[in-house]
C-alpha cells in the first residue's frame, strides 16, 4: 500500500516510524506538489482494504466510510531548515523509546533509524539506553 501510493503520487520518505497506535513520517514531495492528504488517503485506504471484512464499525463510522482504525486528522509541518529537519527526524526515531515500547532506539524494527545507521548517518547506539540513563538518576 505504501509503495503503491508512492508509485501513483511520488514522494520520498525522509524518516518514518510505525508504532502500534500511531505513526510519524517526513516526506519530500515533488516541487509544486503539496498534496499530503491524497497520499495519506491512498495509504490508509490500501491498508484498510486488506483487513478482514468482519471488523465491526458503528453506523456513524460506516456513513463516513471509516473502519475505526485511522483517525481522520493529521498534523502537517513544513520543515524550515536543516536543523528543523534534524530535530524532527530525531523525534521520529526516538518515539518508540518515548512511548516505552523499547529502551533503545535500535530495538524498534519499524523505523528508518536502521537505514540511517546503514548509511552511516547515525551510530547504532544513537539515543542511548533508557535503562542505563534512568539508573544513573537513582544513584
Amino acid at each position: 500500500m505504501y509503495a503503491s501510493a508512492q508509485k501513483r503520487n511520488p514522494f520520498e520518505t525522509i524518516a518514518v516510524c510505525v508504532l502500534p497506535d500511531h505513526l510519524h513520517a517526513i516526506w519530500e514531495l515533488p516541487d509544486g506538489d503539496s498534496n499530503f492528504s491524497l497520499r495519506w488517503s491512498l495509504i490508509k485506504s490500501g491498508f484498510s482494504r486488506g483487513l478482514a471484512a468482519d471488523t465491526a464499525a458503528s453506523p456513524s463510522k460506516l456513513a463516513r466510510r471509516e473502519r475505526g482504525l485511522w483517525q481522520r486528522r493529521y498534523w502537517e509541518h513544513a520543515i524550515r531548515d536543516d536543523r528543523d529537519l534534524e530535530r524532527h527526524v530525531d523525534y521520529i526515531h526516538f518515539n518508540p523509546v518515548k512511548h516505552g515500547y523499547v529502551s533503545k532506539v535500535a530495538d524498534w524494527p519499524h523505523s528508518t533509524f536502521h537505514r540511517y545507521v546503514e548509511q552511516g548517518i547515525l551510530p547504532a547506539d544513537w539515543g542511548g539506553d533508557v535503562r542505563e540513563i534512568s539508573g544513573h538518576f537513582g544513584e
